[in-house]
Formats: C-alpha cells, sequence, structure tokens
C-alpha cells in the first residue's frame, strides 16, 4: 500500500513539474515574441532611414527596455526548470545571447536594407 501512495505521489509531482516547465515555456515565447515585435516595430519607422548602421545598433540596443528584461527573467525562468544542473551564470548568458541574436538580426536586415537601396 505503501509503495502505491509513493507511486501515485511520485507521478501527481512529476505532472506537476511538466506543467511547470510546459506554462515556463510559454512565458518564455511569450516573452520572445513581444521582444521580437518591439524590435521589429522599429525597423520601418522614418526616422531611422538616415541612420548609419552604427546609429541603428545603438538605438535597437537601448530600445525596447522592458520586453527585452521580461524576455531575458522568462528565459532564465524556463532555462533553470528545464535544465536544473545549469548554474545561474550559465542560464544569464544563455538569456543575454538570444538577446544579442535578435538585436544582430535586425541590424543584419537594416544593413541590408540600406545597401540595397544604394
Amino acid at each position: 500500500m505503501r509503495m502505491l501512495v509513493a507511486a501515485v505521489l511520485l507521478i501527481t509531482s512529476s505532472a506537476a513539474v511538466a506543467d511547470e516547465v510546459d506554462d515556463a515555456h510559454k512565458l518564455a515565447v511569450s516573452g520572445r515574441d513581444a521582444y521580437w515585435n518591439c524590435l521589429a516595430r522599429e525597423y520601418p519607422r522614418d526616422s531611422n532611414k538616415a541612420m548609419s548602421d552604427q546609429e541603428f545598433t545603438s538605438l535597437i540596443a537601448s530600445v525596447c527596455a522592458s520586453e527585452r528584461q521580461n524576455f531575458r527573467v522568462s528565459l532564465i525562468d524556463f532555462l533553470s526548470l528545464q535544465f536544473p544542473k545549469e548554474g545561474p551564470d550559465a542560464n544569464l548568458a544563455t538569456a543575454n545571447r538570444a538577446i544579442e541574436l535578435a538585436q544582430k538580426d535586425i541590424v543584419s536586415a537594416f544593413v541590408r536594407r540600406g545597401a540595397a537601396a544604394k
């Protein structure tokens, strides 16, 4: 009987952990999408068309602060649940790298658009 109760508790707790990971993943994806959408709104602005590549890079690094932070926090939360043996520094580095890549993609599109216009 004790074994049955222990098995039921283990299954229940495993399902709860899986639900928690799934919820954290959904929040991380939502955070990513909000950040990308914010960056995408900056891309086509008329005021950006006269900017140099360096000016646009600086702009992108400074905009969408709340969306960027929300994405960072939600991604770190997900990573800490998905990979509990990884340290907080590794999860922070991964989140920062994801943000860096998002910014790089927007800047690359800006540079390509400028090169095509010339």
